[in-house]
């Protein structure tokens, strides 16, 4: 069966198969099918011409089947040839897509209004540190955390005990070495 004969109509009831195979078959809404009763006004020699155009049209609409059908082929073949696979094809769709996309106008007025947005976050958090720091110093310069600062180091003598000199504590071990009596 020759694939350029092939109905590509995917709604036909002849999908896939050659247009002279099922030709005999009748089809819903075809022409030989049209009920013989004229709609008012209309005479027998009007309605005689509007099937004749339509069979002629029908034919056009089956030969340019043919030709795209054909046309597709041909542009299979000459990517294959070129080395342009689907996944190639893909690649190319998707970057002109996004390309075609940060050109568009809403993409730079959304990048423009998220930038300033950053930048306007970014100078708020800025303020907000600088203004934390500054409390925390001032906090830190008080007469309360002063006192509390006093207490824990109090408290942190009486637990610890003083160190003279930076010395370091020692640890239990160094302060009752353990004999190694082990029998291994």
């Amino acid at each position: 069966m020759d694939t350029a004969n092939q109905d590509i109509n995917l709604n036909s009831p002849n999908k896939g198969l050659g247009t002279n195979d099922l030709s005999d078959v009748p089809v819903e809404g075809a022409v030989g099918n049209a009920e013989r009763t004229l709609p008012p006004g209309m005479t027998e020699e009007e309605a005689e011409e509007l099937r004749t155009e339509l069979t002629k049209v029908e034919e056009e609409i089956v030969t340019l089947r043919q030709v795209l059908s054909a046309k597709e082929k041909h542009s299979t073949e000459l990517k294959r040839k070129l080395g342009l696979s689907p996944l190639v094809e893909l690649k190319q769709n998707l970057t002109k897509g996004w390309q075609d996309v940060q050109t568009s106008n809403a993409y730079k007025k959304t990048q423009e209004t998220l930038s300033q947005a950053g930048q306007k976050t970014s100078a708020a958090f800025s303020t907000m540190g600088t203004a934390i720091s500054r409390k925390l110093g001032d906090m830190r310069n008080s007469t309360t955390f002063k006192s509390f600062e006093d207490k824990v180091g109090n408290m942190k003598t009486k637990v610890v005990g003083p160190r003279a000199n930076g010395e370091e504590l020692q640890s239990p071990e160094e302060t009752n070495p353990v004999q190694d009596n082990a029998p291994f």
